[in-house]
């Protein structure tokens, strides 16, 4: 009997997003781990319990996870590599950031509307500092580019999924509601 077949489904997981170079799709994980689809959720879940209280997290988007350290060991972490932070992004890449982030996916005039600018350079910047991606194409005339945030996003602001993004605060009585992806399509 080899010694991996003594290991855990947990501990299984764990080793195998320790080795991966980047986010895995939990089918691959799985499909590596030997495990069914419930298996697998069930061993990520006692993982994440269990990684809560060390130096490691479980970062989601969508479907793709990956082992990072915890955000709290962010300056130690970055001072031990010799890393420099020297990600400094405008207002407006802000505002558009943040956009992406909570409608996404989503296209550059659904941005445009919202923010009441052109919003070009700005995608821009944000897909060249790893921020943002393309998420395909929408359903609607001209088939625009969709944008989502990436692994990058949620490590640069300390997240470990779209779920951990504040809530967003009541809009006031007086704003006038955006059409979303859906009331265009």
């Amino acid at each position: 009997m080899s010694e991996s077949q003594t290991l855990t489904p947990v501990a299984l997981i764990e080793a195998l997003l320790f080795v991966a170079q980047g986010p895995v799709k939990e089918e691959d994980l799985f499909a590596a781990a030997g495990l069914s689809e419930e298996e697998g959720r069930e061993a990520l879940a006692c993982l994440e319990t269990y990684l809560a209280g060390g130096g490691l997290r479980l970062q989601h988007l969508g479907r793709r996870l990956q082992l990072v350290t915890a955000p709290q060991a962010a300056p130690q972490v970055e001072h031990f590599l010799g890393l420099e932070v020297n990600l400094r992004l405008s207002q407006a890449a802000l505002e558009t950031l943040a956009i992406v982030a909570y409608a996404q996916p989503v296209t550059r005039p659904q941005v445009e509307a919202i923010r009441g600018v052109n919003s070009d350079s700005v995608l821009r910047t944000l897909l060249a500092a790893g921020l943002i991606e393309e998420a395909g194409r929408a359903d609607t005339v001209g088939r625009p580019i969709l944008y989502q945030t990436t692994f990058e996003f949620l490590q640069q602001f300390g997240l470990s999924s779209l779920q951990a993004l504040p809530a967003l605060e009541a809009m006031p009585q007086n704003a006038a509601p955006v059409a979303s992806a859906a009331d265009e399509a």
